[in-house]
């Protein structure tokens, strides 16, 4: 096979080597998997036909850099799925998850390769390991259980049958989330009086949208970025109804319709589970989880559920009162919740938080994160020259230390477009650690839908939006200061109900008057966020946090009950309310379901693991409060967050990780405070 001019297996020659992205052509993915696969297959036979006795060395890390280039290839596949997928792209995803779950499969599911791992694993004490190597060959034994090593010929078989099959189930709904989000996605108004209430940025950028599409006097707004905006603004009762529809009854029946597709990933990861010896599929996943058990699970949503339902039905009566008092409005429904939630808010708080916008240009907001970074961890970030980018829209910047050590780069993709999918996400393109290659710095990518520039205003972002750039930032401090001695230990390698650490307690900093004070100048005039705009933000931290906390247990409710053992379900909206039944406030609206579209749990990872953002919110507050305690600069406090989490990638369990850097378990008590439910 010819790789001379594949970009996706020749090295870059510039100082990062950094991804070729302009060179990268959609039918060269393809045979680079292939080669791939076959470099890999051979590094495998080479490990299964030595004739000398195995060890940590010939086999253990031999394994661990056997698999760069596939590595490689999928990892840049999948980014380009999620960020530049044209046809030409999302054309191959079933054909690259059916040849990568092939071949793990018959990596995973080969007798004399395990025989060798397990070899290696069972006179552990007849090397000379230190800790990393260690917890590298307990991994890799680990993940060759888990993935139908030990099984009977018969049950491997069944196995790879059912990996398979998951493995072309998991695109297609993904393909039907984004197919039908992007039907929806430009909703049109070409009657001015249904614009009351919305910003006057959305508006304006509504119409230069149209002006584009050749539909000028119209305004066309796209829901990826603005469909929080209508429900919050929109005056018009009936075009906040539809919205509502379009997104509630998305993939719930019709030409993309999932059910079907999601209730077969729900039996089938039940088999596989059943096939490995565990109970359901949640037993499964949790067996590799901070939380470990069903039971735990179980027991922090019912902590967490019975004051947050609490709260939230008095806020939700709060509102009803208010819009029957205000507009004599009875029956609220669900398109009406966020309207009135920020109609009250402005009454009750003499504060609209649309006034903070020119306070956040997005260049700003990105420099703000960067000098929380400089200041905890000590990182610069400059504007590296001359590094091929995967859109125009992209900044990368090159991250060195104090000393100016480089550390790795940083790929900042912030704006909608028809080809990037929805919502915020972080991604390594490179992981820190030991290649075949040698050691390799790493580069990530932090990927948002947000508020875009328009011709006569910069990007001026809501509260929210800010604090996903902080959310996002987060991942990517996890990302670039892991420090690991095998890459497949480090950064995101972590259990996933410890992901979400970094990230979240990363939010907690932009609410402080300290940060707020460092980049939130408005727009044009350069002056300081106006400090009672600062109090008005804290005294809001906890409004509606019922109401907020409730629906993240619901969907952890809806998770767990899709995972925690297969029903033959008929209908799935029916289904779903019935999960729901003890903890809905406003009542189910006819045709539309979360699970449809749940792309989360059905093709993203987190099937049996939704719990991990609140689980991840209990670690944040605990942590959290140490820096209130000591600092929230304090030097101290910050080396230690840095030495014992973000750079520890999966060296060590996360408790015990988490332990040397609190000095004991987290406890509840933080979250219920921060989010004001504790009594």
């Amino acid at each position: 096979m010819n790789i001379e001019n594949n970009p996706l297996l020749n090295k870059n020659n510039d100082k990062y080597n950094s991804i070729q992205f302009s060179k990268i052509k959609s039918d060269q993915f393809i045979p680079a998997l292939e080669y791939g696969i076959d470099e890999a297959s051979s590094i495998i036979s080479d490990i299964v036909d030595s004739k000398s006795d195995p060890t940590f060395e010939n086999t253990i890390v031999k394994f661990e850099n056997g698999f760069d280039i596939i590595e490689n290839v999928i990892t840049i596949y999948y980014h380009y799925f999620a960020s530049i997928a044209d046809d030409s792209i999302r054309s191959l995803v079933s054909k690259i998850s059916d040849m990568n779950t092939r071949f793990n499969n018959d990596i995973y599911l080969n007798n004399k390769l395990f025989n060798k791992i397990k070899s290696v694993y069972d006179n552990s004490n007849s090397f000379n390991l230190d800790s990393d190597d260690l917890r590298l060959l307990n991994e890799t034994y680990e993940s060759f259980i888990r993935s139908g090593s030990n099984l009977s010929a018969d049950d491997k078989e069944k196995y790879r049958n059912i990996t398979e099959e998951l493995s072309q189930l998991s695109p297609q709904f993904s393909n039907n989330v984004l197919n039908a989000t992007n039907e929806i996605n430009e909703y049109w108004i070409s009657n001015e009086k249904d614009l009351s209430g919305l910003p006057a940025n959305s508006v304006e950028a509504a119409k230069l949208y149209a002006i584009d599409k050749k539909r000028p006097g119209e305004w066309c707004f796209t829901l990826d970025t603005n469909v929080g905006i209508i429900f919050k603004s929109c005056d018009n009762r009936n075009i906040r109804q539809d919205v509502y529809m379009k997104f509630g009854s998305k993939c719930n029946g019709g030409e993309h319709d999932n059910s079907s597709i999601l209730k077969k990933i729900s039996m089938l990861r039940d088999k596989k589970a059943k096939i490995l010896g565990y109970d359901t599929h949640a037993d499964y996943v949790l067996d590799r989880r901070m939380a470990k058990t069903k039971d735990n699970v179980y027991k922090l949503i019912d902590d967490l559920i019975k004051p947050s339902f609490k709260a939230a039905k008095e806020e939700y009566h709060s509102i009803c009162d208010y819009a029957k008092n205000s507009e004599n409005l009875s029956g609220i429904m669900p398109w009406d919740l966020q309207y009135y939630s920020e109609k009250l808010k402005k009454d009750k708080y003499d504060f609209d938080e649309e006034c903070l916008r020119p306070y956040f240009k997005s260049e700003n907001v990105i420099k703000g994160v960067f000098e929380v970074a400089k200041r905890l961890y000590g990182l610069t970030f400059n504007e590296a020259q001359k590094v091929d980018k995967f859109h125009e829209d992209v900044n990368i910047y090159e991250v060195n230390d104090l000393s100016g050590k480089y550390i790795g780069l940083l790929y900042e993709d912030i704006y909608p477009r028809s080809t990037k999918r929805g919502g915020a996400w972080m991604n390594q393109l490179k992981s820190q650690g030991m290649s075949k290659a040698g050691l390799q710095e790493p580069h990530v990518t932090f990927n948002c839908n947000l508020t875009k520039s328009t011709e006569t205003k910069p990007a001026l972002l809501s509260l929210s939006e800010v604090r996903t750039i902080f959310h996002e930032f987060g991942h990517c401090l996890h990302g670039l200061l892991t420090n690991v001695k095998y890459k497949s230990m480090g950064g995101m390698s972590v259990y996933w109900d410890f992901v979400e650490l970094p990230s979240q307690i990363f939010e907690n900093w932009l609410l402080e008057p300290e940060v707020l004070n460092i980049f939130a100048k408005h727009y044009e005039t350069g002056e300081l966020i106006p400090g009672d705009y600062i109090e008005k933000i804290n005294e809001l931290k906890t409004y509606m946090a019922g109401t907020y906390s409730l629906r993240q247990l619901q969907l952890c409710k809806i998770d767990m009950a899709w995972h925690d053992g297969y029903k033959d379900i008929e209908n799935v909206e029916d289904y779903e309310n019935l999960i729901l039944d003890d903890c809905k406030i406003v009542k189910p609206v006819k045709g539309t379901s979360v699970s449809s579209s749940f792309s989360h749990i059905f093709s993203g990872g987190y099937s049996a693991g939704y719990y991990s953002y609140k689980w991840a919110e209990l670690l944040e507050a605990d942590a959290y409060e140490k820096f209130k305690e000591t600092g929230i600069f304090n030097k101290e406090t910050a080396l230690s967050f840095k030495d014992n989490i973000l750079s520890k990638g999966n060296t060590d369990h996360p408790m015990k990780l988490y332990v040397k850097f609190r000095g004991r378990e987290p406890k509840v008590g933080a979250l219920l405070r921060k989010s004001g439910l504790s009594d």
